[in-house]
């Protein structure tokens, strides 16, 4: 399973906001085993987000958009996923009432601040016609799956999210489990210097047909090797392999000075 994330909003293209959802996203998806095969930052840009939308939908079993959904002006992420489908903007009866559900709910835990509380229900609720509302537990806007079988690859799918992090694993929870493939890694670690492990390195990708990363970390003095495969045979084998072949371990090491 190929899948591509995008994440919306200025803030991360300025800087303002380190990109944490890219990071757990990936690493969620990357641990059941789905290969994240693009991650984009895209503007609030209603139709260059729509244009990556289409593209990636076409390009990979599933696109995960994350951010700019809700009811202020830089909010055009849903309205974005409906124009890469050619659809329009409605509400549903399910989203209306849970949107209407928490702010009741908002307005009771202040109601100080109930007179500030002015939301547009039918427009805070709306989705991409068609769309599999999901529910928003943590927060006011709800997110959706829009499915379409116009791919070669089949379905496509795109889950649109939460940019708020807490409001995002929340959600993603709901739907994680449409999330499965079959790739798995191991980690190695060496003090080896890099230079001199990339013959054993080509070796052991051709050799077992695995993806090999290297990832010098300076702060700990070793080098962390990455094995992917897709079969837990194939990936003991060339683990076993490379281990013979360089000076690694299976857990962190540190050269001893």
């Amino acid at each position: 399973m190929e899948v591509a994330l995008i994440t919306v909003g200025d803030e991360l293209l300025a800087g303002d906001t380190v990109n944490t959802n890219a990071n757990w996203l990936a690493g969620e998806l990357s641990d059941r085993g789905v290969a994240v095969s693009r991650v984009l930052s895209a503007p609030d840009d209603r139709a260059v987000i729509a244009d990556r939308v289409g593209e990636y939908a076409a390009a990979f079993d599933a696109v995960v958009v994350t951010g700019g959904i809700g009811s202020t002006p830089d909010d055009v992420t849903m309205e974005a996923v409906a124009d890469a489908f050619d659809r329009e903007m409605t509400p549903t009866e399910l989203t209306r009432e849970h949107v209407s559900r928490r702010l009741a709910a908002i307005r009771e835990r202040m109601p100080e601040s109930a007179a500030d509380v002015d939301v547009d229900v039918a427009a805070e609720a709306a989705l991409p016609a068609g769309a599999r509302p999901l529910l928003n537990q943590t927060g006011l806007a709800p997110g959706c799956v829009v499915e379409d079988g116009a791919s070669e690859r089949g379905d496509r799918r795109v889950y649109a999210l939460p940019g708020i992090p807490g409001e995002l694993k929340s959600m993603f929870a709901s739907v994680a489990d449409e999330f499965d493939g079959d790739r798995r890694s191991r980690f190695l670690y060496t003090v080896e210097p890099e230079s001199d492990i990339v013959p054993a390195l080509e070796a052991v990708a051709d050799r077992f047909d695995v993806a090999v990363g290297c990832y010098p970390d300076r702060e700990a003095d070793h080098n962390r090797l990455k094995l992917t495969a897709t079969d837990d045979e194939t990936l003991s084998a060339a683990s076993a392999w490379l281990l013979d072949a360089v000076d690694a371990s299976e857990t962190p090491v540190s050269r001893d000075w």
